[in-house]
C-alpha cells in the first residue's frame, strides 16, 4: 500500500497543500497576539476564495486574484474590526457569525462561476536547480505562492522578536491597559492586525481556488479556517511552530489522498476525517493539565478594550 506512494511526490505536495493553512494560521497568529480572538478565518478565506477566483477570471491574471483574495479577507475582517473594536461586541459571537456570513456570501457570489476554470500561475523558474534528482522536484518545481508562505512566516517572526512594531504589538496582547497608559494606541494597532490576519486568510483562500483545486466549489475550504486556528494553538503562538504544524497538518492531507488512491483497505470516510480527528487529539494533549500561561497564550486574548476604564 505504501510502496506505491512516492516519497518526493508526497512531500512536495504537502508544501502545496500547507500553503493556505499555513497563511491564515500566521495571520491570525498576529491577530491573537495583540489580544483578539478572531474565529471567523474560515469565513475570510472562503470570501478570499471566491472573490480571488472572480478577479483572476475577469482579469485573466492570478496575480491579481491573490491580492483580490487578500482584500476580500481584509474587508471581511473590517466589519469584525468594526464590531468588536468600536462597538465593543463579544468576539467569540462575531467571529462565528463572520464564518456563517463568510460562508454564505461566498456561495452567493461564486454560483455563477461553477466549473469555471481559472488562469494558471506557473512555478517559479529555477532553471537548473528544478531539474537536479530528488531535490529538485521537492524544492524548486512551485508556484511564487509557497515560498511566499515561508517568507511571510520568517518576517512576522522577524518583526515579532526584533522589532520596536513587534515588541507594542505584544504588549497591547499582554495587557491592553498597560499599553494604552502608556500611550499606545490600543485600537488602532488591534485594528491593523486584524485587517493583516484578514488579508492573509483571503490570500490563503484564493491559493485554494487557484492552485490547489483549482475550480470554484461551493465550501471549498472544508474546515481550512479552524484547522488553521487549532495550529495557532498547536504552535503556542510562536511563527516557526505555525510552519511545521501547517507542513504536518498538510502532510496528513496529502497522505489520506494518496492512500486513497493507492487502494488502501481503510473506509474512505475514515481517511477523510483523518485531518480533523488529529487536529482535536493534537488540540487535547497540547491542553492537557496545562494552563494558558503555559501554552504561551496573550494574557489579554478575548478581552475587550475600553479607554476610560
Amino acid at each position: 500500500m505504501f510502496g506505491s506512494i512516492d516519497p518526493t511526490f508526497l512531500i512536495a505536495s504537502l508544501m502545496v497543500a500547507a500553503v493556505p493553512i499555513m497563511l491564515a494560521a500566521i495571520g491570525e497568529l498576529v491577530v491573537e497576539k495583540a489580544g483578539v480572538l478572531n474565529l471567523g478565518v474560515e469565513g475570510m478565506m472562503i470570501i478570499g476564495a471566491v472573490v480571488g477566483f472572480v478577479t483572476a477570471v475577469q482579469t485573466g491574471s492570478p496575480t491579481l486574484g491573490f491580492l483580490g483574495g487578500a482584500l476580500g479577507g481584509a474587508c471581511l475582517s473590517l466589519m469584525f474590526a468594526a464590531l468588536t473594536q468600536v462597538l465593543l461586541a463579544n468576539q467569540v459571537a462575531t467571529g462565528l457569525a463572520l464564518t456563517l456570513f463568510g460562508l454564505g456570501l461566498s456561495s452567493l457570489i461564486g454560483q455563477s462561476y461553477v466549473g469555471v476554470r481559472p488562469p494558471l500561475m506557473g512555478d517559479v523558474p529555477f532553471g537548473p536547480l528544478a531539474d537536479l534528482p530528488w531535490v529538485g522536484r521537492i524544492l524548486f518545481q512551485h508556484d511564487p505562492l509557497v515560498y511566499v508562505s515561508i517568507g511571510v512566516v520568517a518576517l512576522v517572526w522577524a518583526v515579532l522578536k526584533y522589532s520596536r512594531a513587534g515588541l507594542i504589538l505584544r504588549a497591547v496582547g499582554e495587557s491592553h491597559d498597560a499599553a494604552h497608559a502608556l500611550g499606545y494606541k490600543v485600537r488602532r494597532i488591534r485594528v491593523l492586525a486584524i485587517l493583516f490576519g484578514g488579508a492573509m486568510a483571503g490570500m490563503g483562500g484564493a491559493y485554494l481556488s487557484l492552485v490547489r483545486v483549482p475550480q470554484w466549489v461551493d465550501g471549498i475550504t472544508a474546515g481550512a479556517g479552524w484547522i488553521a486556528l487549532a495550529i495557532v494553538v498547536f504552535a503556542s503562538w510562536k511563527p516557526w511552530r505555525v510552519l511545521m504544524g501547517a507542513y504536518l497538518f498538510g502532510g496528513i492531507t496529502v497522505l489520506q489522498l494518496n492512500l486513497q488512491a493507492a487502494g488502501s483497505r481503510i473506509p474512505v470516510e475514515y481517511l477523510s476525517m483523518s485531518p480533523y480527528v488529529i487536529t482535536i487529539l493534537v488540540l487535547v494533549i497540547m491542553s492537557s493539565g496545562r494552563g494558558r500561561a503555559a501554552l504561551n497564550a496573550p494574557a489579554a486574548l478575548g478581552q475587550n478594550f475600553h479607554a476610560s476604564r
